[in-house]
């Protein structure tokens, strides 16, 4: 109570499609394998020359939730990400084509600088993205990025490096 939250995430996403991960980060767990931590530790390491990459995104469209799933003790959560991006050009499009085909994982921001981590090591992330051409003079265009991923808590905590196109971001505190 009286800790302002700042909701929403930032205008960057991050992706990469899983097969180019060679290790994942992991959760701390105790002796009967349950996660005692919402934050993933060590980095991704990625296969060679394996790039993130990301795409700018309107942070007032778009959203990042949990939900739970299933029932205990095998009690799961469903990570859903809307990412709406302002145009249905080429760079949507090529995205679109990559995010479409991929079993992908993906990292945002949250506006208090933390990394989340929407799909796991474990289970297939579903990724559908939509393009809309606007319609007559006023309309506008969009591509919609929905992803759904099961994971074992809200959308995991990340802290460490993602090593993108334009370089290496130190995401969270120092890994």
């Amino acid at each position: 109570m009286g800790t302002p939250e700042l909701p929403g995430i930032k205008r960057r996403i991050y992706y990469i499609s899983k097969n180019l991960i060679a290790k994942w980060p992991e959760f701390v767990r105790d002796e009967s394998g349950r996660v005692t931590s919402s934050t993933l530790t060590g980095s991704f390491t990625l296969v060679a020359d394996a790039k993130w990459q990301y795409i700018v995104i309107l942070a007032d469209k778009s959203q990042l939730t949990s939900e739970a799933q299933g029932e205990t003790p095998s009690q799961t959560q469903l990570n859903k990400l809307v990412a709406v991006h302002p145009s249905v050009g080429p760079e949507a499009s090529a995205a679109a084509a990559y995010l479409n085909n991929s079993d992908n994982v993906f990292v945002v921001e949250d506006m208090k600088g933390n990394f989340r981590v929407v799909g796991s090591e474990r289970w297939l992330t579903k990724t559908t993205v939509a393009q809309d051409n606007g319609q007559g003079a006023t309309g506008t265009t969009s591509t919609t990025i929905n992803v759904e991923a099961t994971d074992e808590i809200p959308s995991p905590f990340y802290v460490g490096t993602l090593d993108t196109e334009d370089g290496e971001i130190q995401c969270g505190e120092a890994a």
